[in-house]
């Protein structure tokens, strides 16, 4: 039996980049387009490279000549326009073509909880939401209509060793290690899950190629559910320190930070927990193995690495100090 034949559009972001790598080591012939620029996370031995753009159609016509896949994974695409262009480019050359939307793409807030793939698609707050569900508009329609073989995937709050799940990154934790107070929303105990990459690429890879997932829709999360509190927590233990929190209204923030504001309106301020029961009938061996504990430590490790990474926003530090002095209890 021949090696499933997958294109990734995109392959070395934070999500992309664990599936890259269990694909081809589940034996997965695996090609990525994409013009070559990211060094962080380099793709593993045994990916065929195929330079091009695709935001050019020209160039990614050029750069995939007459390959044709058994599976095609959109990793970068953010607005109904890109799916249009896959839409064009790979009818008739793939068997599948899998869009990674967004769980920010659900009713928000939720009207109850977990949240299943059936809950209504609707977010008023953040654009980035908006687009998504745009573009999943177009694939169900076009799935009806021709029969072009679409599925959905829906992360949540995604992450890997570079990426600290709280806003501001770097500068968080640079202000817990100096004592400094840090910003939590709200009071800290509305409920959040965080999914490794290495625990979403075990859902996202058994879906490629898998009859049953075309025109249809899954999200991929862990079971590992925290407060906001208990993430922020997590990270300066992890980081040696304490966590000094200062509870912010998502609405205050959003008035003196109206991007920072949309992320939490739009997604963070709401309770989110998920039912993984309909990736499991297909998934069965689905399991989501790696706690925030270890993530947290990981993070820590890599930052602490390499000097150059560890870079505070001015900007950010001072809203935050700002947002502590109007709203510090006591």
């Amino acid at each position: 039996m021949s090696a499933l034949k997958v294109l990734f559009i995109g392959g070395s972001g934070v999500i992309s980049s664990a599936s890259a790598r269990l694909a081809v080591e589940r034996g997965i012939d695996l090609h990525v387009l994409n013009r070559g620029t990211s060094t962080t996370r380099p793709l593993p031995d045994g990916v065929t490279v195929l330079r091009g753009d695709i935001r050019d159609p020209a160039s990614a016509r050029a750069a995939l000549g007459t390959h044709e896949f058994d599976a095609v994974v959109d990793w970068v695409a953010f607005a109904p326009g890109h799916v249009q262009s896959d839409i064009d480019l790979f009818t008739g050359r793939t068997g599948q073509y899998v869009f990674i939307s967004s769980a920010s793409a659900y009713q928000t807030p939720p009207a109850r909880l977990p949240i299943v793939e059936s809950m209504p698609l609707r977010n008023p707050h953040w654009q980035y939401s908006r687009n998504k569900i745009a573009c999943e508009d177009l694939l169900v329609a076009a799935y009806r209509a021709t029969g072009f073989p679409a599925t959905v995937v829906r992360p949540s709050h995604t992450y890997d060793k570079t990426l600290i799940p709280l806003d501001g990154g770097w500068t968080v934790l640079d202000r817990m290690r100096r004592g400094k107070e840090v910003v939590v929303h709200g009071d800290g105990t509305s409920l959040w899950t965080l999914t490794h990459h290495a625990d979403f690429a075990k859902g996202l890879v058994p879906l490629l190629g898998h009859p049953r997932a075309v025109g249809d829709t899954f999200h991929i999360t862990s079971d590992d559910v925290l407060t906001w509190n208990q993430i922020a927590e997590t990270l300066a233990a992890a980081a040696g320190t304490e966590a000094r929190i200062v509870h912010v209204p998502s609405d205050a923030i959003a008035a003196v930070d109206p991007e920072w504001g949309a992320g939490l309106l739009g997604d963070k301020a709401h309770s989110l927990v998920f039912d993984t029961t309909k990736l499991r009938r297909i998934v069965p061996d689905f399991r989501a193995t790696i706690p925030f504990e270890q993530g947290a430590r990981e993070i820590v490790e890599w930052y602490d690495g390499d000097l150059s990474r560890r870079t505070v926003d001015a900007r950010f530090d001072a809203l935050v100090d700002q947002l502590v002095e109007r709203f510090r209890v006591g």
